[in-house]
């Protein structure tokens, strides 16, 4: 058999069409026209039936259209139907956002698909704050829900600009976009109230609607995020709000309000911010160890930009510990400074504090609960199935050099509003670390006190630092020695992260060498030191399982430096790299996770 080949032009195709447009330009040997508003378009039958499903079916045999000299299309402009006749010709489709609505009705009556999609494309390239809404009304009247979706998600995310200078675009969105974006987790720079006033006035510029169709669209604001004098005169507001859906919704937000100290575990999607994904909380700190300031900065680890909060610290604290349960951050304990004047000289003061102060984002407000049992510096604190638990540290006794070290712990029981005692500790710890890791509570280092009275704030030199490792069941409410740390650690910081745990470096530390624990082999592994050794500095560990570090204090020349540095451990990859710098040095920074409104 002879061998024969397959050849293909790729010219050929583009040859073709551009022989069909120039006897479509010259009007040769076109068998029928095509009529929009008053406007003729003569065309080629054969070219049409081939290119759209509309055409093929319209020149079928069995059509009144199949021999017709002309055929009127009153539902499309003459813009959208040349656009599209130059698309079939050419294969290339002229579109602007004055002309879209009719290049894209044209091409959805005439179902060709492929212009369909291309339009579909511009929309979603081109969404700005200026056009989102109108395109977000086009996408939806079209049906084309990427481009939907691409516009619902950037209303939410301009939405403080457009209820600023849109309001008019925002009053005329249809009701499938604006449910999406009252259905949005991020919501940036916009506060609760001001979505239900724009719910109320989209009802009276677009209703009356049926209730069940303004129940769908209330009941998608978080009316918990209202603060109670705005709740209070919402059922009669208007009628909408007065459906037994809505007023129950708006009961139970003011019952949220009520619960006080169990706000934080009463949590529901109503009373949840609209926020960006957990920040990181620096609280306390300052340029100075002994003097640290009450301004709370956050830390945007997508940004990596700092910013502050409004609400300053209601007390000047020194190494308290900070933790989050349901969005609210807990600032607990540590040593409250206070400036005095003593025989005409300044002076500052520093006391062991009990006191537990609440963060509430969702109002920008501090608010004192109840206080510890006892006193704490120096002592860890973790977060177990949204109960915290104090553990160990040292108190100053009053008017007096001296120190007691606590084997205690203690639990906050928040529908109680109380703290309750949890299993002791074998003996009494300070500068030691925690962290929680199913649902066990692991201790590492510190410096082991006595029953008595320790008459020295810190080990000298580190000595008599522990290389102990324990766990607490809290269930079991047992506690247990693990395998040891390799090295002796004392003021240092835990993470857990990936199901293992990871000690850094802490005070008086000759090496930088961090080690992860695997609690499956109950081992210790060294990994690769730190960039910069330092001490009081402050940690937290992402929702990724990377740690940030930032700032603290460093050796240098024989000084003691404060350091701006922020930097990042990939605990998969055991490799740390500096992110960026902190806005001025600090040092003894505490550190933990809390979702923000921008």
């Amino acid at each position: 058999m002879d061998s024969y080949c397959v050849l293909y032009s790729t010219s050929y195709r583009t040859g073709l069409l551009s022989g069909f447009q120039r006897l479509r330009s010259e009007k040769k040997m076109c068998d029928v026209v095509l009529e929009a508003g008053g406007e003729s378009f003569p065309c080629h039958r054969a070219l049409l039936a081939s290119s759209s499903d509309y055409f093929w079916a319209l020149f079928g045999d069995a059509t009144a259209e199949r021999l017709a000299g002309s055929v009127s299309l009153p539902a499309l402009t003459p813009q959208g139907l040349d656009a599209i006749l130059d698309f079939l010709y050419s294969g290339w489709l002229s579109v602007s956002p004055p002309t879209l609505p009719g290049v894209l009705e044209a091409a959805r009556y005439l179902q060709v698909e492929t212009a369909v999609a291309i339009c579909e494309r511009f929309m979603t390239d081109g969404l700005s704050v200026d056009n989102c809404c109108f395109y977000a009304n086009l996408a939806e009247h079209h049906a084309l829900s990427d481009a939907l979706d691409a516009a619902n998600q950037t209303i939410a995310g301009e939405m403080r600009t457009l209820l600023e200078k849109h309001r008019n675009d925002l009053l005329g969105l249809n009701g499938q976009s604006l449910m999406a974006v009252f259905d949005a987790d991020e919501v940036p720079g916009v506060r609760e109230v001001e979505l239900v006033k724009l719910a109320l006035d989209w009802l009276d510029e677009n209703g009356p609607l049926p209730f069940l169709k303004s129940n769908l669209l209330l009941s998608r604001l978080r009316f918990g995020l209202l603060a109670p004098s705005d709740l209070a005169g919402l059922g009669q507001a208007r009628r909408a709000m007065a459906t037994p859906l809505i007023r129950s919704q708006l009961t139970r937000a003011l019952e949220y309000h009520q619960l006080g100290s169990a706000q934080p575990i009463r949590q529901s999607r109503q009373t949840t911010l609209r926020a960006s994904p957990n920040r990181v909380v620096l609280v306390g700190g300052g340029a100075s160890a002994d003097w640290p300031e009450q301004q709370v900065l956050t830390f945007d680890p997508r940004s990596r930009k700092f910013s502050c909060l409004s609400c300053v610290l209601p007390l000047r604290l020194k190494g308290p510990c900070v933790c989050s349960v349901g969005g609210f951050l807990f600032v607990i304990g540590g040593e409250e400074v206070k400036e005095g004047d003593e025989d005409g000289k300044k002076s500052i003061a520093v006391t062991t504090s009990n006191q537990v102060w609440r963060y509430d984002p969702r109002f920008d407000s501090w608010e004192k609960v109840e206080s510890m049992q006892e006193r704490r510096a120096q002592f860890a604190c973790c977060v177990v199935d949204d109960v915290i638990y104090a553990v160990g540290g040292r108190h100053t006794q009053p008017d007096a050099d001296t120190h007691i070290s606590l084997a205690s712990v203690e639990f906050y029981d928040m529908d109680l509003g109380a703290w309750r005692r949890g299993a002791t500790m074998p003996r009494p710890l300070y500068g030691h670390a925690a962290a929680a890791l199913d649902n066990n509570i692991y201790v590492s280092g510190g410096l082991p006190g006595s029953q008595g009275v320790v008459q020295t704030n810190e080990p000298e030199e580190g000595r008599g630092s522990s290389k102990d490792f324990l766990s607490w069941d809290v269930e079991g409410r047992v506690w247990e020695k693990r395998a040891s740390m390799s090295i002796a650690r004392f003021s240092h910081r835990l993470a857990a992260a990936h199901g293992c745990l990871f000690a850094l470096l802490g005070m008086y530390e000759p090496f930088c060498d961090i080690e992860r624990y695997d609690p499956r082999s109950d081992r210790w592994t060294r990994l690769r030191p730190i960039l910069t050794g330092s001490f009081n500095y402050g940690m937290a560990s992402t929702a990724s399982g990377n740690l940030l570090v930032f700032g603290g204090r460093r050796w240098s020349d024989g000084q003691e430096v404060i350091v701006r540095s922020a930097l990042e451990y990939d605990t998969k990859t055991d490799r740390w790299r500096e992110v960026c710098q902190l806005p001025r040095p600090l040092t003894g920074i505490e550190c933990t996770l809390l979702p923000l409104p921008d």
